[in-house]
């Protein structure tokens, strides 16, 4: 299964174009290549989704305990836990092309060997766990690598609709693959089901092989693996934006994951539903998704993305508590329709302004970041809901679990994600700089300093200009920023940054800076006094120059 995610200013901002038309969320499939690999990622998730059907199915015959039920979920998730952010570092610097086709190599293997060892009757519930597991390692390895290639796909105008189409495709095979896996069950047994999933990888490895990936060359070369992970981390930190989508989907993510842990056992016990109508159920929340697809540039038109994520959330929380009260199969149904619409609402506006606000150097590190709070959401959420329903029962679990989603959606109004659009194209606008010693690349701090002569009069917005250019140095590289006024000159100011290494410092003039910090850098720039340019220093560590 590929990538299981769908896709600082006024809580009350309002899009700058907004998507008028619902034809516009289709664009992008005229695209050769995003419609390519768009059908093969859709192949894969109906396995994906058959194989979920599958396991949960096997382990509800075999103990039908909820707490092991649930666990394939979070065996599915947890390896992002893991492995997501080291996956995110390594996306940005190997082949992303040649990362996404040994990824698929893993699961390929791994639900080959599910499928032969449930064929001969070798398998158990804690088998199918563990070689879950191992498919999560392979989306793990995957996820921020396949995220992160969408913009390389489409135009930068497309992407918000490029991440809402991710939403349907997953919410689509979510619509089919349940089905058609409760199907399968019945008629052909549970390794039929693992040997489909199995197949699904070999479509999405022909076309990443069918794919000619355009490559630019670092300039300063490739990064190494630890310093980039420090980097991605360092930029999380300092990017307010991100942080704040990474909170929303906290308050979202966990609460929503009973629903997809306990849903199996209200099927069964609540509903009294077998393999065939558990797939239905679960069909009908990708019916309610590919709904949301088609009416969310219809919301985003209408209100801001902080509103439509508080509506979502409440929206899935009403699902939530209708559920546990429902005996009826389809009503049932009905609200999981609506559940659908939710889903795919909150999470495809989180994955957009995650695909817009991050810059391509560190597209896939960030995103590795989303995906671990996703994943880890889901992974730990489904966890706690399971043990939740065995200790107080199904329907006291859900309608707790509502009642937190519908309190973090009204706490999630505070923690505003904004809607206008920053400029994060690569700004090389930094001169290189003139060096008379030969600093070394990989050892030694560089100490940068700036000094400026401010006019009084501007002093005070010069201060708070700077406090965003200090977020921008931070951001790019810099371990530490300062400024300091001068106290026998205070028209004169010194600004501050260390940087890990020389070649850390390259890599801010050669392309970690965007558009935007170019233009944080301009702002601040204009009230210095236009007689007094600013001079740029480099220090290095000292060395004796010549034997004693």
């Amino acid at each position: 299964m590929t990538p299981p995610v769908d896709g600082g200013t006024a809580a009350g901002d309002r899009p700058p174009v907004p998507q008028s038309a619902a034809g516009s969320t289709w664009k992008p499939l005229r695209l050769r290549a995003f419609r390519t690999l768009w059908i093969a990622q859709i192949v894969s998730n109906i396995g994906g989704w058959m194989q979920t059907v599958g396991a949960q199915w096997l382990i509800t015959q075999e103990s039908g305990s909820a707490g092991l039920i649930a666990l394939v979920q979070t065996a599915a998730s947890f390896p992002v836990l893991l492995l997501g952010i080291p996956a995110g570092a390594l996306a940005d610097i190997v082949d992303r092309r040649k990362l996404l086709l040994c990824a698929q190599m893993l699961m390929f293997t791994a639900a080959g060997l599910l499928a032969a060892l449930t064929a001969t009757g070798r398998m158990n519930s804690y088998g199918v766990l563990a070689l879950t597991f191992v498919l999560g390692c392979g989306t793990a390895l995957m996820s921020p690598a396949w995220q992160a290639i969408q913009p390389e796909l489409v135009p930068k105008d497309q992407i918000p609709a490029a991440a809402a189409l991710g939403g349907v495709n997953m919410n689509l095979a979510r619509a089919i693959g349940p089905a058609l896996g409760g199907l399968v069950v019945a008629l052909a047994g549970t390794a039929a089901v693992f040997a489909i999933n199995a197949v699904s990888f070999l479509v999405t490895l022909a076309a990443l092989a069918a794919w000619h990936r355009r490559t630019e060359p670092d300039p300063v070369g490739p990064e190494r693996i630890l310093p980039a992970l420090r980097a991605g981390g360092r930029y999380v930190r300092h990017a307010p934006r991100v942080r704040r989508v990474l909170g929303r989907s906290l308050l979202f993510v966990p609460c929503a994951a009973a629903l997809w842990a306990l849903l199996p056992v209200a099927a069964r016990q609540q509903l009294g539903l077998e393999a065939g109508g558990y797939g239905l159920l679960l069909g009908a929340v990708g019916v309610g998704a590919a709904v949301g697809a088609v009416l969310l540039p219809l919301v985003r038109g209408r209100w801001s993305s902080n509103t439509a994520l508080a509506g979502g959330g409440m929206l899935f929380a009403v699902t939530l508590a209708l559920l546990g009260l429902v005996r009826i199969p389809w009503i049932a149904g009905v609200v999981l329709v609506f559940s659908g619409i939710a889903w795919m609402g909150v999470l495809s506006i989180l994955n957009a302004q995650m695909q817009v606000t991050v810059p391509k150097w560190v597209r896939a590190r960030a995103l590795a970041f989303y995906l671990t709070v996703f994943q880890g959401g889901m992974a730990v959420g489904a966890a706690v809901w399971g043990t939740v329903a065995d200790g107080i029962g199904l329907v006291a679990a859900l309608l707790v679990s509502a009642a937190v989603l519908a309190a973090g959606s009204l706490i999630g109004l505070f923690l505003s994600v904004p809607d206008t659009v920053l400029d994060r194209s690569p700004s090389m606008h930094w001169a290189m700089p003139t060096m008379v010693l030969e600093p070394p690349e990989t050892n030694g701090q560089v100490l940068i300093t700036i000094e400026y002569r401010v006019p009084a009069r501007n002093a005070d917005l010069f201060v708070r200009s700077m406090a965003a250019m200090g977020r921008s140095r931070l951001r790019t590289g810099a371990l530490h920023w300062d400024l300091y006024q001068d106290a026998a000159r205070p028209d004169t100011y010194l600004e501050v940054f260390l940087v890990a290494s020389w070649e850390e410092h390259l890599r801010q003039h050669s392309g970690r800076l965007t558009g935007f910090d170019k233009e944080t850098e301009e702002r601040a720039r204009a009230l210095v006094d236009p007689e007094h340019p600013f001079q740029v220093s480099h220090y290095i560590p000292a060395r004796k120059q010549s034997p004693d």
